[in-house]
């Protein structure tokens, strides 16, 4: 029988090839060598070879790739990609839909203004998925639920309606609860990667979300 992974195992530390700093694997983005000594994203930390480690954020990618600290850390002659820190985005924002997608199949999202607000007054959501396209009059009464919920939940509105459809398999989708769990939890480390590289939610709604009702 395989012995249960410990508390260390399962947050393993790396140092970060910009600051020095060490920190856990889920703030971090693994980079690796390709067969052409180009340096590849490797979000999933799945890829063969040694790991280039730099924090989730672009500042920090964008360093790395202007100071020549890939190669460095390699030891090795590497070039790097003009829009390595645009490919992390993109990686990123696709995992974090494909994590919705998951969530639905697993149960962990419920759908719908009312079925949304009830959930936030029961303080059952970990996040509020909120369409970026979403009409504003909605969009206002649900953030002023999430408000006075207890725990608040995080909100999210990087992803238009439409986008939000076609991940969870339906139309029109413009309010989502991601219910606490470990499947939010999991999604939560994909997300706070991707904050780094584009904000969570327009600046507009940042009045909206601390009004008051």
């Amino acid at each position: 029988m395989t012995a249960p992974k410990t508390h260390a195992e399962a947050h393993r530390e790396r140092r970060d090839i910009v600051t020095g700093e060490v920190m856990d694997e889920s703030r971090l983005i693994r980079f690796v060598a390709g067969p052409d000594g180009s340096v590849v994203p490797d979000l999933a930390r799945k890829l063969p070879g040694r790991g280039l480690w730099v924090a989730a954020d672009r500042a920090s990618v964008e360093a790395a790739a202007k100071k020549g600290l890939f190669s460095r850390a390699a030891k090795a002659k590497l070039s790097v990609p003009v829009d390595l820190a645009d490919q992390v985005e993109r990686l990123l924002t696709q995992r974090v839909l494909d994590g919705l997608g998951l969530a639905r199949r697993a149960g962990d999202l419920t759908f719908g203004f009312e079925k949304v607000a009830s959930v936030l007054s029961a303080g059952k959501a970990a996040w509020l998925v909120e369409a970026s396209d979403g009409a504003p009059d909605g969009r206002r009464k649900m953030l002023a639920q999430a408000r006075k919920a207890s725990p608040e939940p995080r909100i999210f509105g990087v992803f238009t309606s439409e986008e939000l459809g076609l991940a969870l398999g339906g139309e029109n989708v413009i309010h989502t609860a991601f219910l606490a769990g470990r499947g939010a939890d999991r999604w939560t480390s994909e997300v706070l990667r991707l904050s780094g590289f584009r904000p969570l939610l327009p600046p507009e709604w940042t009045a909206s979300w601390r009004e008051e009702p």
